[in-house]
């Protein structure tokens, strides 16, 4: 299963290339880019980021300090900035009444112990976590989303029904634990779903169309 997966992810480096995920400068920001780009496209959530910078926001310190409201506002971009502005607030909220504001103390935390205080945060659900311990952590946490099971169960490797867990588990338990490796094999995944394995797939292009079964 390890040659399997390994073989795709080199046929779509091959064709693709280096994703260079996440855009981003700071940590800080990779964490807020995670929870605007829920159910938003990503140039919608860089128009969401560039109004943060803008008012020198991006920064713990400053979406603490910073009423919901005009939140709201900056990120409105993002879609859904009611719930959005409150899951920056809660985020932060969390930070600094368990560390003091210090994001760097809360990234080095134990990989398990970070995701799952992740989770207990209003707001922050299994793919936004695991986005946080890879991208912004470097921690081996792979992350999953609606593309990876597409293709997965589409090539014929899971089942379609698969949850997020048992997915994640998938690619941790027949992959390296390397988060180079994460990082971009998730990118590449994401490229494949939105050029080829789209709901209505364009099959005969596709890199990987050599080792999969087809569309269910």
């Amino acid at each position: 299963m390890r040659k399997n997966l390994l073989e795709i992810y080199n046929i779509l480096f091959k064709k693709f290339g280096e994703q260079h995920w996440w855009p981003a400068e700071t940590e800080f920001e990779v964490i807020v880019g995670a929870i605007l780009t829920q159910a938003a496209a990503w140039k919608n959530v860089e128009l969401a980021i560039e109004n943060l910078r803008v008012e020198n926001l991006l920064n713990p310190e400053g979406i603490y300090k910073t009423k919901e409201s005009k939140l709201k506002k900056l990120i409105r971009p993002a879609g859904y900035f009611n719930a959005k502005a409150r899951k920056l607030k809660e985020f932060v909220n969390f930070l600094f009444e368990n560390y003091d504001g210090n994001l760097k103390l809360m990234l080095n935390q134990p990989h398990e112990k970070l995701r799952n205080e992740l989770l207990s945060i209003w707001g922050i659900g299994p793919e936004t976590a695991d986005s946080i311990v890879l991208y912004a952590a470097n921690k081996p946490s792979f992350v999953v989303d609606a593309y990876t099971k597409r293709i997965f169960s589409r090539i014929g490797l899971v089942d379609d029904d698969i949850n997020y867990e048992d997915l994640k588990k998938f690619f941790e338990e027949n992959l390296p634990r390397n988060v180079r490796l994460y990082n971009e094999f998730h990118a590449l995944l994401v490229r494949l779903g939105k050029e080829y394995c789209k709901t209505k797939p364009l099959c005969d292009e596709c890199p990987v169309k050599e080792v999969c079964e087809g569309p269910n």
